[in-house]
């Protein structure tokens, strides 16, 4: 009897802490978005430890397809047109998080399988101090001027998303459209002569040690690099005009630890999560305001009036064709 309370008043007194649960999240790069924050947060606020991972979207995809029937990851993170075509593949299910109900139509699937959690915008993310004396670009025709040799860099158009966005956004910028990718194709075989740089993956530090001096790449990445790293840095909106695109979030089918994935994805789109993402330069998905003095480090409205959305739907149905088409007659 005596080691029974003993024992109980033991357990009392010495109640373990909570720990933390495990959720993996596919595609969520602490140099990206400022994932690396997100992360912090979740931890500390959400009880929720998820693993850094440096997937692209395509990448993502195409292991949550390969482990369709027995899944590892519990999220995923990618482009809006890469979360379409992860629920037409049956790799993600249906979860509606706290707020979903106020991200805007359009940029969320009406069941739950994919719903946007931020917006960037696509430009130029530039290394002023990298130029070596050559003038800060401001269109993405200067790009193929000889002073620019060896000094631009895209994402690979045919494997991560942002690639596909940049490819979008010039094939617009140039007079294409979803149904004819002419423009962009022309385009970047004419940047090829200039021996760009095509990473696979985000760059981010590539542009801030110099290697990479101007990269087609989101405001939310340059603005992060302008107001917090060493060095000059800048953010053009192309003189022709570019396209805003959500970065969009899903629950995997299957998921290993649903629940807290669900958890994960209910921080990701609360009041504080929202504005972890408005910290680092994004335009929340839901309608938050953005700080004042986060606001004011934006380029002017009137520079944004030339970056507009586009069919997301079309977007992605378009995307395979014109990977292959890119890897065929430009890589």
């Amino acid at each position: 009897m005596k080691h029974t309370v003993f024992a109980l008043l033991f357990a009392t007194a010495f109640v373990a802490p909570a720990v933390a649960e495990d959720a993996v999240c596919y595609n969520c790069p602490p140099e990206w978005a400022d994932w690396a924050s997100m992360l912090k947060a979740l931890d500390e606020k959400a009880d929720v430890k998820m693993p850094h991972d440096n997937k692209n979207s395509g990448q993502t995809l195409s292991q949550l397809i390969a482990e369709k029937a027995s899944p590892v990851a519990d999220i995923a993170y990618y482009g809006v047109t890469t979360g379409i075509q992860a629920a037409g593949e049956g790799v993600v299910q249906s979860y509606k998080p706290k707020g979903f109900d106020e991200i805007p139509e359009g940029l969320k699937d009406p069941e739950g399988k994919w719903f946007a959690v931020h917006y960037g915008t696509l430009g130029l993310f530039v290394n002023v101090d990298a130029l070596n004396g050559a003038p800060v670009p401001q269109c993405f025709a200067d790009l193929t001027k000889p002073e620019y040799k060896g000094m631009v860099g895209y994402l690979d158009p045919a494997s991560a998303f942002v690639g596909y966005a940049g490819a979008i956004a010039v094939n617009q910028a140039f007079g294409g459209n979803l149904t004819n990718f002419e423009p962009a194709l022309k385009y970047f075989k004419e940047l090829a002569a200039n021996s760009p740089i095509v990473p696979k993956q985000t760059s981010y530090a590539r542009v801030v040690s110099g290697e990479i001096p101007i990269l087609f790449d989101y405001d939310f990445n340059a603005y992060r690099a302008k107001y917090k790293e060493n060095g000059k840095f800048e953010f053009v909106m192309p003189c022709e005009g570019t396209i805003r695109v959500p970065y969009v979030m899903s629950l995997v089918a299957g998921a290993p630890h649903a629940e807290t994935g669900k958890k994960a994805l209910d921080f990701i789109l609360s009041d504080d999560g929202q504005a972890i993402w408005a910290n680092a330069y994004l335009k929340p998905a839901r309608p938050v305001a953005l700080p004042a003095e986060v606001a004011a480090r934006f380029l002017p409205d009137t520079e944004y009036e030339r970056a507009v959305p586009v069919d997301y739907a079309e977007m992605a149905k378009a995307q395979a064709a014109f990977g292959e088409r890119y890897l065929a007659e430009v890589k």
